[in-house]
């Protein structure tokens, strides 16, 4: 008796090639539909699904293979003599294997103008059922679910008439991912279509984008995934085009400069450190707006990531040359630029679609021991007509300026944090202490060795507990502040305030980022 093939692709990638090798090695090949024609016209003999079956196709094509004589083939074991009993009595013969790829729901899905007819025309039913009963009776079937593997499996079949015990294990275990990967994205477009935001079940679906040489550390293994539904304004769905590998750190850390970059419509440059933001400036001109993120801390920006927001011209490009730098992302580097930057072999230079940095995914997720955390990302819109000016003194106009500009720098550094700033530039930095106070007095302290105070404003992510951090602003010089309010002793930093002669503006958002 023959051996049999069941083929049923929506991608045909080398599919012609690899079922002319199974004629070869003794194969017949039952197919479907538009499989079955592209075999038929490049000269290859197959059997339709209705003359195994004694069924046509029906129902749009939607029931075809769902038969006890194709499943009942995939499942039967050969090594239980009831099994091989059952198969004989009912005229089924054994399908040895399969090679099936699903209908195209992810690429339909991506589609702008998608319609929900049309979505749900697109999962696949009959293509997962003949793939999970094959691949769960892998002891006997060889299951094919990627054109990748076509070329191992037919040198197999060639060389040992069989496949590998090894081999098809191996393949069943990709087939599990494979479908797994496919409900998920079928259960998340209709989570969302019903407007679920905390399902009993998360189901999620990543592809590999990198295999990386290590992790935070070189004793720490690690990848990079890419949400199965890329994010057009992404770290991602960036594309170098010089420079070694990403690394792990790489990676976060452009991510951080990422979400930074999308809060300024005007010309601006972010460099960072260490998922925190060591200078921020915005200018007329990228030039001017690297020249003061430079300023802010030319210390600091050494071995750091620059994201830009317009395109790096010849001038600024010169400049940046200048110093060692892990990453560069902007929409793009004039050729000129290019030449100058690419000079360093290690430099990676990658550019983005920043016209897209107001998408985002509809969650961030951290994971943590045991389990999975899951929030809104912090992309809520502000205005400052919204804030409240809570002391005697209003802010000037050019003070309120820099207080924007500084709370939006606030909210991506690590709490606790503090931000010191002008109408165009962070001076002062204050990240991650564990009381308010320590990071005002890092951001002034960074500040003053750098002669940056005058004119600077402060921005704190969350409340003040006590008066303390406001006196001590105060202090050195601190004439407006900006923070969300909310403690229970706001009293005491709105009197501090009025004593020194503050202005304090209350958000009512807090920006914790930790």
């Amino acid at each position: 008796m023959k051996k049999r093939a069941l083929i049923s692709v929506s991608d045909k990638t080398g599919i012609l090639e690899f079922a002319k090798e199974l004629l070869t090695t003794g194969f017949e090949i039952i197919s479907t539909g538009g499989t079955k024609k592209a075999l038929e016209e490049a000269g290859i003999a197959t059997l339709g699904i209705e003359e195994v079956t004694g069924f046509p196709e029906m129902m749009d094509g939607r029931v075809k293979t769902l038969h006890p004589l194709i499943h009942g083939g995939l499942l039967g074991r050969r090594d239980l003599q009831t099994h091989l009993d059952a198969m004989a009595e009912h005229g089924i013969t054994p399908i040895d294997v399969v090679v099936v790829n699903l209908y195209p729901f992810k690429e339909t899905i991506s589609k702008i103008d998608v319609t929900e007819a049309d979505a749900i025309e697109n999962i696949d039913i009959g293509g997962p059922s003949m793939l999970r009963s094959a691949a769960k009776n892998f002891a006997a079937v060889t299951v094919l679910v990627d054109p990748a593997d076509y070329q191992q499996v037919a040198m197999e079949l060639k060389t040992e008439g069989e496949t590998t015990l090894a081999t098809r294990k191996a393949l069943a275990a990709k087939v599990f991912r494979h479908t797994a990967a496919y409900d998920a994205l079928i259960a998340g477009y209709l989570t969302e279509l019903v407007d679920e935001t905390q399902p009993e079940k998360l189901t999620l679906t990543y592809d590999l984008k990198q295999s990386l040489r290590y992790g935070e550390n070189s004793h720490q293994k690690a990848a990079f995934y890419q949400d199965a539904l890329p994010v057009t304004y992404s770290i991602a769905a960036a594309k170098q085009l010089h420079g070694k590998e990403l690394s792990y750190n790489n990676i976060k850390d452009a991510d951080a400069a990422l979400r930074i970059a999308r809060e300024f419509d005007e010309p601006a440059v972010v460099a960072l450190k260490h998922m925190n933001p060591c200078g921020i400036g915005t200018a007329a001109t990228i030039e001017e707006a690297y020249d003061f993120a430079y300023d802010a801390d030319p210390v600091s920006i050494f071995g750091g990531i620059l994201v830009a927001n317009r395109e790096i011209d010849l001038a600024t490009a010169e400049k940046m040359h200048k110093l060692f730098l892990e990453i560069i992302i902007a929409p793009a580097f004039a050729p000129e630029a290019f030449e100058v930057l690419s000079a360093k072999k290690n430099l990676r230079l990658m550019t983005l679609d920043f016209s897209e940095k107001n998408q985002t995914t509809a969650s961030e997720k951290v994971s943590v021991l045991g389990g999975l955390l899951v929030q809104d990302q912090d992309v809520i819109k502000e205005t400052p007509q919204a804030w409240q000016v809570v002391t005697k003194r209003q802010p000037t106009a050019e003070e309120l300026t820099a207080l924007a500009f500084a709370w939006k720098a606030v909210k991506h550094v690590k709490s606790n944090a503090i931000v010191l700033a002008n109408h165009h530039q962070t001076v002062g930095i204050g990240a991650g202490q564990m009381n308010r106070v320590g990071s005002v007095k890092i951001a002034i302290q960074q500040a003053e060795a750098a002669d940056k105070m005058a004119g600077a404003v402060l921005a704190s992510d969350a409340f003040f507990p006590m008066g303390d951090s406001v006196t001590y602003a105060a202090e050195h010089g601190i004439k407006a502040i900006i923070q969300p309010g909310g403690s229970i002793k706001d009293q005491q930093s709105i009197e501090a305030a009025d004593e020194a002669g503050i202005a304090m503006v209350f958000t009512d958002v807090r920006h914790f980022r930790h």
